[in-house]
């Protein structure tokens, strides 16, 4: 068992800056990317009509695991299971704003995924890219840890397979979701 609590963020975590990574993005077509999804099916980002929510993460961790070295010390790594969960609470409201789908999508593959799905029942999928194609295809912000290629935390709103919104840097992650309800607000 892991001597933390995954739901909370703790105090003293160092936040991202804006390194421009993400400035290419707004207005970029999304790339014809088959992902994985956790319900067994590809999903296309750029086929899907109308609004997309897409959070970005590092990696959900386990209950029964132990942080990648340093994770703590990463600017931005640690909180993905507050993120989802944020974005758990807050679906119905993205919905209700135009939001017609939510994913969450990180390089963990699907099965590893299916357990965080599971866990903490969320009501979306969450997409793999294992293979770092739609990472790289978009050329995302990445850092490595313990032999790890993690996407940086990230949201993109895509509008009939365009970015149309990029929060970047994403902290603290749990307010994440809330921000993206506030612009999803101001945007109709």
């Amino acid at each position: 068992m892991r001597s933390d609590n995954l739901h909370e963020l703790p105090k003293g975590l160092p936040a991202p800056v804006d390194d421009g990574a993400c400035a290419h993005l707004a207005g970029m077509r999304v790339p014809v990317v088959p992902l994985l999804s956790t319900s067994g099916r590809t999903v296309d980002l750029a086929a899907l009509r109308g609004r997309t929510v897409v959070y970005c993460y590092p990696r959900t961790g386990r209950p029964d695991q132990e942080v990648p070295t340093g994770w703590n010390q990463i600017p931005g790594a640690r909180g993905c299971t507050p993120q989802s969960c944020a974005f758990r609470d807050h679906y119905q409201e993205l919905r209700g704003l135009g939001a017609g789908n939510v994913f969450g999508l990180s390089t963990q593959d699907s099965d590893y995924q299916r357990e965080a799905v599971a866990r903490l029942h969320l009501p979306f999928e969450l997409l793999s890219d294992e293979k770092l194609a739609f990472t790289k295809a978009l050329r995302l912000p990445t850092f490595s840890v313990d032999g790890m290629t993690l996407i940086k935390r990230l949201t993109l709103i895509v509008r009939d397979g365009a970015i149309e919104k990029v929060f970047y840097p994403v902290f603290p992650p749990d307010r994440n979701a809330p921000e993206v309800v506030s612009w999803l607000r101001s945007a109709r």
